[in-house]
Formats: structure tokens, C-alpha cells, sequence
């Protein structure tokens, strides 16, 4: 098992919440940019609660997305005015979306994520 506790075990310190209202928070940023903002800050205050558990990968794939997302966004609202911004900022979206959807599906199904994977 690698150490890591399964997501049927009991969850006294309501791991799996946090991670639902974290990859909740990061599913809002197609309302406003703070969303995001938020559950960055939520997931290192409660990274170190999710170690040795199934929800440690997960934490380090979001922060990664935030990150990764953030820099995308950066070079994309930099590079608007020669006219490759809108591509950049399009595909960081479809980028960000995609990763925080994928990691919500294996999340639920109860499995792990690689958090040094690009896709």
C-alpha cells in the first residue's frame, strides 16, 4: 500500500473536505481569478495534515496547476501586445481546466495523481 491511506479509511481530520473545497476553489476561477488565490493558500496551510495520505499528491498537483497557471497567465498578458497573447492565455486556460478536472475525476475515483507530470 506504500504507506499511503486509502480514501475508505476514516476521515477524522476531514481530509477529503478540504480537498473537495480546494479543487472547488481552483473550478471557480472561471468566475473570478481569486478563487484560485484562495485555494492555493488553503492548500499549504494543509499540506503538511495530507502527508502520508492519498490527498499528499493531490496538494502538490495543485499548487503545481497554480503555479504553472500563474506564470502561463503572466507570459500571456505580457505577450498581448504582439498579438500571440490571446493564443497563450487561451491555451493556459484550456491547460488549467483541463488539469483541475482530471485531478477532480481520479481524486473522487480515489486514486493518485502525479504531481511531477505535465498532463
Amino acid at each position: 500500500m506504500n504507506g499511503i491511506i486509502p480514501t475508505g479509511a476514516p476521515d477524522k481530520d476531514n481530509r477529503r473536505t478540504y480537498m473537495m473545497v480546494i479543487y472547488g476553489l481552483y473550478a471557480l476561477a472561471a468566475l473570478t481569478v481569486f478563487t484560485p488565490v484562495a485555494g492555493v493558500v488553503v492548500a499549504y496551510v494543509k499540506r503538511d495534515d495530507m502527508r502520508g495520505t492519498l490527498y499528499e499528491h493531490h496538494i502538490s498537483y495543485l499548487i503545481k496547476t497554480f503555479w504553472v497557471g500563474a506564470i502561463g497567465y503572466l507570459i500571456g498578458g505580457l505577450t498581448m501586445f504582439v498579438g500571440i497573447g490571446l493564443a497563450v492565455l487561451f491555451l493556459v486556460s484550456i491547460w488549467f481546466i483541463y488539469r483541475v478536472v482530471a485531478g477532480f475525476v481520479k481524486f473522487y475515483d480515489g486514486k493518485t495523481v502525479s504531481p511531477d507530470g505535465w498532463f
